[in-house]
């Protein structure tokens, strides 16, 4: 914890005519607290940016709970507060292509690095070029298996959408061309 922030924030406060009557203790604690949220606030900002939601602005309460859909704000505040960490859970959303699935699963990922789990996002087309292109690395390779393997929610987007053979045979015409 940032002792200056610390320093500062109890200054701000016994400066502050509104906290006259809280004693000095009262007032450094106000501040230590303040700078633990600040620091959280940080970590979750940090897990959002690492996790590269494609919409990292996503929110449990801006959802479009109409009939139809196939969501109910219950199940959608189940999956926002589950503890992936403890819990590890399969998750499988489909619909239509423009259903929001994307935007769903960002909201679930965002609300998980609220909680202050590890996620990482990733598009399947774009997650099979990675471990087709690392799999001639044995030790690129073992490194992004064990970093995929070590978040709390790995979300991956599209999965059922990717031909895998396409992407392994374009690979290895590159990799033939690349040779040539």
């Amino acid at each position: 914890m940032a002792h200056t922030h610390v320093a500062t924030r109890f200054e701000e406060l016994i400066q502050g005519e509104t906290n006259d009557t809280l004693a000095p203790e009262q007032l450094f604690l106000a501040a230590v607290d303040d700078a633990l949220e600040q620091r959280r606030h940080g970590r979750v900002e940090k897990l959002i940016r690492q996790a590269r939601f494609p919409i990292p602005h996503g929110s449990v309460a801006e959802l479009d709970y109409r009939d139809g859909r196939g969501i109910t704000e219950v199940r959608m505040r189940r999956y926002a507060a589950h503890t992936w960490r403890a819990d590890p859970t399969n998750l499988l959303m489909n619909s239509p292509t423009g259903g929001g699935k994307t935007y769903l699963v960002c909201v679930i990922g965002i609300s998980a690095c609220l909680n202050e789990h590890t996620v990482t996002y990733a598009r399947m087309d774009d997650l099979a070029r990675r471990l087709i292109i690392t799999r001639s690395d044995g030790i690129a390779h073992q490194q992004l298996l064990n970093e995929l393997s070590d978040v709390d929610l790995l979300i991956i987007d599209d999965f059922l959408t990717v031909d895998m053979r396409k992407l392994r045979d374009d690979q290895s015409r590159a990799d033939k061309n690349h040779w040539e």
